[in-house]
């Protein structure tokens, strides 16, 4: 979700992967042209392989690919995207791809989506803090309230200001008076005039997790200033 993240930051990943051998697209996967700009790195992935079937007399063979990672993360909708077609279903949420399934496309190469899968247990807090936040997580099983005060800390911490820009208000030392401002300022009142904290803990993040605070990246490779 290169749209959604911090350029600068997206380059020093791109640059630190590349340093391991290993090849790397920033994308968009809601954008018409993907299969222009995935298409040519899958056949230099692939180079090698394609080379052995042609010495085999086998040409014209689909690439077999295999698409993986966490929960949430785009996965069916860079496979819709590629297909140029509805073919594997998506939300806005953990959990929707139940099975893997092959899909076929016109580009030669086949696609299995994946459910989407993560560790059994994090070793660090922190991992798992991160990957609430970003939605990859069931948000019914999490404290909403105490997860948007962390993410406000982190904000304040890595983007200043951002948080005052967007809802009109003076950020304060301290998360949880910050996220009252936010329900104030956007009218999240709840009986007796009082802050609806639960609510306005819930639009802080979705609005994180669609981009509409800015352009943001939880962590960079080890040396750099997101580390």
């Amino acid at each position: 979700k290169a749209d959604l993240a911090d350029p600068e930051v997206s380059r020093a990943w791109s640059a630190a992967l590349k340093k391991q051998g290993v090849a790397v697209l920033e994308m968009n996967s809601k954008r018409s042209d993907i299969l222009r700009t995935i298409k040519p790195l899958v056949q230099e992935v692939c180079k090698e392989k394609i080379e052995r079937d042609r010495k085999r007399g086998i040409v014209g063979r689909p690439i077999r690919a295999m698409v993986c990672g966490i929960p949430n993360v785009g996965k069916s909708t860079f496979i819709n995207s590629v297909a140029g077609k509805a073919t594997a279903k998506t939300g806005n949420k953990p959990g929707v791809t139940r099975a893997n399934q092959w899909i076929r496309t016109n580009a030669g190469i086949e696609l299995l989506d994946t459910p989407g899968i993560l560790w059994p247990k994090f070793e660090d807090p922190v991992v798992g803090r991160n990957l609430a936040f970003i939605g990859s997580m069931n948000d019914e099983i999490i404290q909403m309230q105490e997860l948007a005060t962390d993410l406000i800390k982190v904000i304040q911490e890595t983007y200043p200001r951002a948080l005052g820009s967007r809802y009109s208000i003076e950020e304060s030392d301290d998360a949880f008076q910050t996220l009252e401002r936010i329900a104030i300022s956007r009218g999240c009142i709840q009986k007796g005039e009082e802050p609806d904290l639960e609510k306005a803990a819930g639009l802080l993040l979705d609005e994180y997790r669609s981009g509409k605070l800015g352009r943001m990246t939880l962590e960079g490779p080890e040396g750099t200033e997101h580390e």
